[in-house]
């Protein structure tokens, strides 16, 4: 008999403050006993830096919090300048339970490699490859970009699992109408995740109002100080959602956005 996995998580991408925003909301939760980083998990451009640093057990004052600055923020075509940097946080440790959404070249097709056949490093500079910023990256014979031209999140790809826990740092409030305009895809591609799992829940968490103020234009993303400032935001929210869970009996309603 199949045994189902009782969790599956998704990270979305959005640059320096995505990755803060959700390590901030992860740490809470794992702090407080959510095993996140055994959880099979699906992540694209920023998410791919999360889960690999959740996978390891690497937190962000180790890790991004660090390096941030040596994060490219201004075009940089220098074949390997990100797989660099993301080797400096992760060698060349793979994570098994970890897959990540790039979009090949030529054509531009949505694929998905394994953090079983690959290192970590190879995984982040793939998905996080930004057209215009950063040099495609090469893994095996083809060579990628950034998974977030095809999805912000791509949960329609994630694990078969009792609950799903989707974290959109590019949803709800960000950007006005274009974070409502991406939170409605989110939705519709968790409803191609639901119509193939129709046991599981699913778990949407985006940024308040109070982080989504500090990111007002596409490139404060990649703004160091912000992203800080985002991560303890998003700590904080984490800690507030894991509250209301514990006192949630039943636990909130499938499908419902967590503020």
């Amino acid at each position: 008999m199949t045994t189902t996995r009782p969790l599956a998580v998704c990270f979305g991408g959005g640059g320096l403050f995505g990755i803060a925003y959700l390590l901030g909301v992860s740490e809470a939760l794992v702090d407080g006993g959510i095993d996140l980083g055994t959880a099979p998990s699906i992540a694209t451009s920023a998410g791919t830096w999360a889960a690999g640093a959740l996978a390891l057990g690497l937190r962000w004052e180790q890790t991004i919090a660090v390096i941030g600055a040596d994060v490219p923020r201004l075009p940089d075509p220098r074949p390997g300048r990100l797989r660099k940097v993301a080797a400096e946080i992760f060698g060349e440790q793979r994570a098994p339970t970890m897959r990540a959404v790039v979009c090949s070249l030529p054509g531009l097709r949505r694929d998905v490699l394994s953090g079983a056949d690959y290192p970590i490093a190879d995984l982040v500079a793939a998905s996080s490859a930004v057209p215009g910023l950063l040099s495609p990256h090469r893994v095996g014979n083809t060579w990628y970009v950034d998974g977030g031209l095809r999805s912000m999140a791509s949960p329609d790809r994630a694990d078969t699992a009792e609950n799903l826990l989707v974290l959109a740092p590019i949803a709800g409030p960000m950007f006005g109408p274009a974070g409502r305009i991406a939170e409605r895809v989110l939705r519709r591609e968790v409803g191609h995740w639901q119509r193939a799992n129709p046991m599981g829940a699913f778990w949407l968490i985006r940024p308040n109002r109070a982080i989504a103020s500090l990111a007002r234009l596409p490139n404060n993303l990649f703004d160091l100080d912000r992203a800080k400032r985002c991560y303890e935001l998003a700590y904080a929210q984490g800690t507030g959602i894991l509250h209301r869970w514990r006192e949630s009996r039943p636990p909130t309603p499938t499908g419902r956005a967590t503020p």
